[in-house]
């Protein structure tokens, strides 16, 4: 498997180019906005402002943006995310060119771009697995940070460039075109795919219950965790670097050029990525996370521009190296039917924690240099590297997608059955012997049920009968627990299968007891024949038939 295979497949490859030119756009931009913000204000802070109103909006409307690409159609929140975009860099270059841009009314214009970009990053992340074959996912991503660092490359240079000859304001009308092409592929690709049949769940539902995936995913969480330190920390190297670049005696063109070193590091990041994880293997990440802290230091102290542009290239390849191990493993780790909201904590850890450290740079800046800014926060990023290990994230190549071969039918019908919460009692007699190996299995059932939907768990022990053992989860709705069955993939029903033989009998026994409104009544129906059959065929504890318990 080559790294430009899944370009081979004509619907990825013809949103990869269209991305392409859009990515492109997007440097010019960048680099428009930050310049203009630093003639209009000469203030590292205002800089900063500038380049975190962009991503800032992720921190309010990231989980939102998440629970909408598994609701709805997610080429349909990408399409309309773009035209906001392309909306505001059309605003963008027409007051610019009037020449009645200030600049709070930037920041304010960056904001409303940014919103856009929060809602289309998690749709855009998760549309990926829909578009190649499993097996070429971790390929595809590389190629969407090779287009998107291919544009780093070409784009911060170009945009130099243009905006000395012809100033921020046509840099700012070539973006708005950029998002022509992305718009019409989409708007193609939204009739030709086809997805499942999305669960029907309201927002603050399916938000929750997309944080418990990620909270009772520990690998996942602990993932999450170090991508945040590492944007809280890397962010000082984009942030502070038009400032630095005056230090170094720079204009435009020269800030334009270090961002391009930046991009061609990553490019190359990005092409040697596969061949240096299967050399590495677990020592990727802590060596990569270190390695980018010592490019900006470097960068913080170098004497001149030449050295300052050995130091922005490595920290390119490492930031590459980095990101593209890091959201391959959490998109192997999050079934599709959590991926949206999944890949929106990503984003939000990642993405929405950069303005943070955009901020916190640009006030470091104004107060001892850019230069020691730098080289501070990217001390820190290199003690990150050094302990990376103790998040003990997966290593990529040992990783095996999550399979659903035996995938029930029915878990997303619309069902009518009123009525919530939903109480599952499954209870086992336990012999004496077997109970320290039962409570063992109890505690990973634990974590499949809160990750699937419950919102709460509990294993309680009979007072007068002490073998007799009794799980409780709890699901807001029927509808709810219905998908829950759903969402149990292959090796957590082989758990389940394997906790069901402790029982002395043979099997547990299952309850459900449905909160009801005494004064309208649900009305029962077909739909709890569906379930009867889904505890059948996917491990389920069997359903009480009227024995005592």
């Amino acid at each position: 498997m080559t790294t430009v295979a899944p370009l081979r497949i004509r619907r990825f490859r013809s949103l990869w180019i269209a991305s392409l030119f859009s990515n492109l756009g997007s440097f010019l931009h960048t680099v428009a906005a930050s310049w203009l913000m630093l003639e209009m204000t000469q203030s590292a802070t205002w800089v900063g402002l500038i380049q975190a109103s962009t991503t800032l909006p992720l921190l309010f409307f990231a989980l939102a943006a998440g629970a909408l690409a598994d609701l709805v159609d997610r080429t349909r929140v990408v399409l309309i995310s773009q035209i906001v975009m392309g909306a505001a860099a059309v605003a963008l270059a027409v007051i610019t060119e009037l020449g009645a841009m200030t600049p709070p009314l930037l920041v304010i214009i960056g904001l409303v771009l940014g919103s856009g970009v929060a809602f289309n990053l998690p749709s855009w992340q998760a549309l990926v697995p829909n578009l190649v074959p499993a097996a070429m996912l971790s390929s595809a991503v590389a190629l969407n940070s090779a287009g998107f660092n291919v544009a780093r490359a070409v784009g911060p240079a170009l945009g130099g460039i243009l905006v000395a000859a012809a100033g921020a304001g046509v840099a700012f009308g070539i973006n708005a075109l950029s998002f022509v092409g992305v718009i019409v592929v989409v708007a193609v690709l939204s009739t030709r795919l086809h997805f499942p049949e999305p669960e029907h769940s309201p927002m603050r539902s399916a938000i929750a219950i997309g944080a418990r995936f990620v909270r009772f995913t520990p690998e996942f969480s602990r993932l999450l965790a170090l991508l945040a330190l590492f944007a809280l920390g890397s962010a000082v190297v984009q942030a502070v670097l038009p400032s630095r670049t005056e230090e170094l005696g720079g204009d435009a063109g020269v800030y334009g050029l270090l961002l391009g070193l930046m991009g061609a590091g990553a490019l190359a990041g990005a092409l040697s990525r596969r061949r240096v994880d299967q050399k590495m293997g677990w020592r990727l990440i802590p060596t990569t996370v270190a390695l980018f802290g010592v490019g900006g230091v470097i960068v913080g102290l170098a004497p001149n521009v030449p050295v300052a542009g050995v130091g922005i290239l490595l920290s390119g390849a490492c930031w590459v190296w980095t990101l593209i191990t890091l959201n391959t493993t959490s998109q192997v780790l999050s079934p599709d039917w959590v991926r949206g909201r999944a890949m929106s904590f990503y984003t939000l850890a990642f993405t929405g924690i950069l303005p943070l450290g955009s901020i916190i740079a640009g006030v470091l800046a104004d107060a001892i240099g850019a230069g020691m800014a730098m080289v501070v926060l990217s001390t820190g990023t290199v003690v990150l590297g050094l302990v990376t290990p103790f998040f003990r994230i997966p290593t990529l190549g040992e990783l095996e997608p999550l399979t659903f071969d035996d995938d029930p039918t029915g878990t997303h019908q619309v069902l009518n059955l009123d009525g919530g919460p939903v109480m599952i009692l499954n209870t086992w007699v336990v012999a004496e012997e077997k109970y320290e190996e039962f409570i063992e299995v109890m505690q990973r059932i634990r974590m499949v049920r809160l990750r699937t939907g419950a919102y709460r768990w509990r294993l309680y022990r009979n007072a007068s009968d002490p073998h007799r053992l009794t799980e409780i989860f709890l699901t807001t709705t029927w509808e709810e627990h219905i998908a829950q069955h759903g969402r149990i993939d292959d090796a957590a029903r082989r758990l389940l299968r394997h906790a069901r033989s402790f029982d002395v009998g043979g099997d547990p026994t299952a309850r459900h007891l449905i909160g009801m409104d005494i004064i309208h009544p649900p009305e029962w129906n077909d739909t709890v024949g569906i379930h009867d059959e889904l505890h059948k065929v996917d491990g389920s504890v069997p359903i009480d038939t009227g024995k005592s318990q």
